[in-house]
This record gives structure tokens, sequence and C-alpha cells, in this order.
């Protein structure tokens, strides 16, 4: 079967984990309505579009492989934003905090993120898809949207370099996947970099969904590094911002890619 694969680096990254209060928290690894989110921007789909967003997730099966999860970093919000009043409409900043100093409703806010992290995700499409692997790995490569990883505040560090593979597996894919340099301009020496930063990582952690045999055959899984997860990060309402449970493998290796 064909897959698309590309690589997710910047220096922050959030994956969104459940909202409890004031606390948005964050997965180790991305998720799939952050990476759909991302393609959708690539491919130009507005956020009001809730049919095109829906098929995204429902009709492209996700795996990665999680290099790095990188450092937590936790980060204070202070959130002001003044409640309207009538028909009455706020022009300015200075409006907000001068004329509506006491309607801001001031909200504390924590939010975390991951640092220096690095991940490769692999798309795999069923029969009906709206659009081929092929016209993904276009649209990554010129997107419509800027692309982000999870939060607008975390730019992409290194080029995506979507390439699409046919394989086996999940597993045979990633195995395919060799991205290029982190830099066009100094090919060799950003291509030694990668592979130095990952020599340093001993260990890649795979998530993928779907049935164990979508990633490789049974027999060559061991069933202490396998644990089965229940991840809220299906896509089940772009406009109301709602998700749905999906059910993660994840399996830890110390081989690599």
């Amino acid at each position: 079967m064909d897959y698309l694969l590309f690589r997710l680096y910047g220096p922050l990254a959030s994956w969104g984990d459940i909202a409890i209060g004031e606390s948005r928290h964050s997965y180790r690894g991305p998720t799939k309505s952050a990476v759909m989110g991302l393609v959708a921007a690539a491919l130009g789909i507005r956020r009001e579009e809730e049919t095109q967003h829906l098929r995204l997730n429902n009709e492209y099966h996700m795996a990665s492989a999680l290099w790095s999860q990188g450092q937590l970093l936790r980060d204070y919000h202070t959130v002001q934003a003044p409640d309207s009043v009538g028909k009455f409409t706020y022009r300015s900043r200075r409006d907000e905090v001068v004329i509506g100093k006491d309607r801001l409703g001031t909200v504390l806010s924590g939010r975390e993120y991951r640092s220096d992290a690095l991940a490769w995700a692999a798309l795999r499409a069923e029969d009906g898809a709206p659009y081929t692997l092929e016209q993904i790995a276009d649209a990554l490569q010129a997107p419509v949207f800027t692309l982000y990883l999870g939060r607008k505040s975390c730019p992409l560090a290194a080029p995506l370099d979507p390439q699409v593979v046919t394989a086996i597996g999940f597993a045979g894919a990633f195995e395919q996947y060799r991205p290029r340099g982190f830099s066009a301009e100094l090919e060799d020496k950003s291509r030694n970099l990668e592979h130095d930063y990952l020599c340093r990582n001993q260990s890649v952690e795979y998530c993928w969904e779907g049935s164990l045999g979508d990633f490789t055959s049974q027999e060559q899984l061991l069933e202490s590094q396998l644990l089965t997860l229940i991840q809220h990060d299906r896509l089940h309402s772009r406009k109301r911002w709602q998700y749905m449970p999906r059910q993660i493998h994840h399996y830890r290796t110390a081989e690599g890619v």
C-alpha cells in the first residue's frame, strides 16, 4: 500500500490533550487532530468547512514515529478580553483596557509545550478519500495557509519533506523514509546533524491506529513493549472543538528505524 510520510520538528510543539479548566495539557507526540489540521491548512481548507475536516479525520489512517518527545515546558498566560455591551464595538486594544476595564474578566491559563521534539508522521488513505497522497504531499510543499505544530506560536523549524512510499504496513513505510537535511543550503551538514540527533535517541516510540497488523506482523512485536491506550484526539466537530476517543497502539523499541 502507499503511505505519505513527513517530518515534524520545531523549537516548540503542543499536541492538545483534554482541556481541564484553565489548564491546557499536551500529549507526548503528534495527535491526529493536529496533524490533519496541518494537512487541512496546507490544502487551503478553512476552519468553518466542517465536512472537509471530518473527511480528513475519518478517511485517512495515521501513525507516528516519535524520536524525541522533547522537554516539557509550561507557560503561564494571562488572558483579558472584555465582554460585549449591546452593539458597542471595541475598536482597539486601548479601547478594551480603558473603556472596558471593568469588564475585562481576566483569566489565568497554564499551557504545556514540548521543546525540541522530533516526530515523523505517516498517512494511509482509504478508498474514496477526498485527496490522493500525492496531492497532499504537493500541498505540504506549497501550503495555502501557514503551518504550525499544534499552536500558532509553534512554527516549523525544518522542511516537512513529504515522501510517498509503497510498503507493507506502517513499519515498512517508516523503514523506507529518509528525510533530506534540515537546510537546503547546507544539505550535507544538516543531514549529518539530523543523523547525530537520531543516533543520540536510542529508542523510538511508534503510535498507530487500527489493528496490530496495520503496523507489522504481530509475530514481530514484543508484548512487553506494546501498550494500547485511548486518546481523545479524533475530531467530532470542528466548529464546536469537540473530540472523540481513539484507540492507539504504542510500541517502543531500542532498534531505531
